[in-house]
């Protein structure tokens, strides 16, 4: 059972990383990079190593939606949003339900979320295109080689704000207060 200061603490984490998710993309976007680095889902992957599995997963199903309501990207059709909303709760998910705290589990927690959420875009990649009558594995494999510029942003960045994160002391970042 979460304490109240726990569920505090996991929603004020999770709405600063569901608001830099929202726009740390409009950023990249307008220097032609979004597609690239995958802007999205840092703040979603660095908050399942923050937050509680529930918090995590949440967080990184609602932004992509809310982000094509607010924005319009990803786009809702093609469905864009609801797939990459399964990526980013898959991601953030996974990263919390294998780090749980632990700093010895930081780098198997960060392949295993970034491995799992890239077969579940390529594959939500491939049923897209095949129900769009476009070519399919033509699409996969773009899609592969776009994003293998934000994979390595996200192995290169990650882990050092994680580290960086948990030598603050205070409320919000305190290995004690992960639940």
């Amino acid at each position: 059972m979460q304490s109240e200061d726990g569920k505090l603490r996991a929603m004020v984490i999770s709405a600063i990383m569901a608001a830099m998710g929202l726009v740390l993309p409009i950023a990249f976007h307008a220097v032609g990079l979004g597609g690239k680095f995958l802007p999205m889902l840092l703040p979603l992957l660095l908050n399942g190593f923050l937050v509680p599995l529930p918090w995590a997963m949440a967080t990184g199903a609602l932004v992509p939606l809310l982000s094509a309501v607010a924005t319009g990207m990803p786009p809702l059709f093609p469905p864009v949003a609801f797939s990459m909303s399964l990526e980013c709760a898959v991601l953030s998910g996974t990263a919390a339900a294998i780090y749980r705290g632990r700093p010895s589990r930081l780098r198997y927690a960060l392949v295993t979320a970034i491995l799992l959420s890239r077969a579940t875009s390529l594959g939500a990649t491939w049923l897209l295109a095949r129900l769009l009558h476009l070519p399919a594995m033509i699409a996969t494999v773009a899609a592969l080689v776009q994003g293998l510029p934000g994979v390595l942003l996200q192995l290169a960045v990650v882990p050092l704000v994680v580290r960086q994160t948990f030598r603050r002391r205070g409320f919000l970042f305190n290995h004690d207060s992960q639940s």
